[in-house]
């Protein structure tokens, strides 16, 4: 932060795990004065989620702003007919990540992401959406040790157990889209990280061969989400490639 000439974050709390832990890292980090967070719902945000953004606000004394995102997106939903159920999902994320900017640009603060390790090394993230951030506080930690972090902080225990959801529409849940809990996926990310055979990775994750294929499939075909825009080398150093300066101090 220092680097970027900015000491005040804004992120977006959803009433879930992952952002409630960012919240208050930041707020311990920085200071309450200089966290702002913006609770931004639509029409198929749960009323769970509502609930537990007032639950975590009140236990840790947070600074936060609620907006509707609703109008904007039936704007979108308007003008573009016959949206797939996906595309329409994926609009939220980047509509929020507008007014995170907008707010960020106003009070020169920097954008402050909720994404996990799980998540990130999948894919499951809207491009410039919910991944359109400054810097990822959890981004090296595995969603199981996400909860491990937010129980140590004492985040409400409603917030941790309930199923993990992005609200895009009714009844989504993250495991019913990966179509595995956390715990499964994250031993068998572990595993890759590691760079495990399949087949060890099996063993110790007790799954099969063809769920190890299937997040394999995941990390490379999601590739173009975790890096910056490919760049055809012509110069002799190319930005995002071998000229990533200037180094960062300190």
């Amino acid at each position: 932060m220092q680097s970027a000439g900015y000491r005040k974050v804004v992120l977006g709390l959803s009433g879930g795990v992952d952002s409630a832990v960012v919240a208050v890292l930041c707020q311990q980090a920085l200071g309450s004065q200089n966290v702002q967070c913006v609770f931004l719902p639509d029409t198929t945000t749960p009323s769970l989620d509502r609930k537990h953004v007032t639950v975590l606000i009140k236990k840790f004394h947070l600074r936060c702003r609620e907006i509707e995102i609703t109008p904007l997106v039936e704007t979108f939903q308007t003008s573009m007919n016959h949206l797939k159920k996906l595309t329409l999902a994926n609009i939220k994320p980047r509509v929020r990540m507008i007014y995170l900017y907008e707010y960020a640009n106003e009070t020169r603060s920097l954008v402050c992401g909720t994404s996990n390790k799980s998540e990130i090394l999948v894919g499951y993230f809207t491009k410039y959406g919910d991944g359109g951030v400054d810097f990822q506080p959890l981004g090296d930690l595995y969603k199981t040790q996400v909860y491990q972090l937010a129980t140590y902080l004492k985040v409400p225990r409603p917030l941790i157990r309930k199923p993990p959801t992005a609200g895009l529409w009714q009844g989504q849940t993250d495991e019913k889209e990966l179509r595995m809990s956390y715990a499964t996926l994250d031993k068998i990310l572990y595993g890759l990280e590691l760079k495990l055979e399949t087949k060890e990775i099996q063993r110790r994750a007790g799954v099969t061969k063809a769920q190890v294929e299937r997040i394999r499939l995941m990390r490379k075909t999601s590739q173009h989400k975790r890096r910056s825009p490919l760049i055809p080398k012509i110069g002799i150093r190319t930005p995002g490639l071998d000229w990533r300066s200037p180094v960062q101090e300190g």
